[in-house]
């Protein structure tokens, strides 16, 4: 079965733009903002969901209210980089709760690590038990953030 493909209009932009910024936004809201009536947004919004453009709704977690406020990127370079070899540290890497994001980069350097924990010694266990032991792993660089400008697409108070 081949998944049909849609366009987005500038309706379902704008819905995507709002939602982005509040998803627990009444549907009513939603079709007010957005200048269309609700009927319409609703079909709209099961249409997004279906098709993907809409993966869906979660809520945004304030890490420093959970004491994870301190921020480390770190770049990551392998020592094969043949198929089987990312596909094995990609799927270790999943398994790191610490690792809020991996990104695999063109480069000097190979994946770029945003890895989040309660303070330097807590990221220094996480670098030495856990990272420095994925699959492939050659050596790492690390930088540690001062402040976070912009998260979330969101700039931060």
């Amino acid at each position: 079965m081949t998944q049909k493909t849609y366009k987005l209009d500038t309706f379902d932009l704008k819905m995507i733009d709002v939602l982005a910024q509040d998803g627990r936004i009444s549907v009513t809201e939603l079709a007010r903002q957005v200048g269309l009536s609700k009927s319409p947004v609703q079909a709209r919004l099961k249409r997004l969901e279906e098709i993907g453009a809409i993966k869906g709704y979660r809520a945004i977690i304030d890490p420093i209210q959970l004491g994870r406020d301190h921020v480390a990127f770190v770049e990551v370079k392998l020592s094969d980089t043949r198929e089987a070899a990312l596909s094995a540290f990609n799927q270790a890497v999943a398994k790191v709760a610490e690792i809020e994001q991996c990104h695999m980069i063109a480069g000097a350097f190979d994946y770029l690590l945003k890895v989040r924990t309660r303070d330097m010694a807590s990221y220094r266990a996480v670098l030495g038990e856990k990272i420095s032991s994925l699959p492939h792993v050659a050596n790492s660089s690390t930088h540690v953030a001062m402040q976070a400008v912009k998260e979330d697409g969101r700039a931060e108070a």
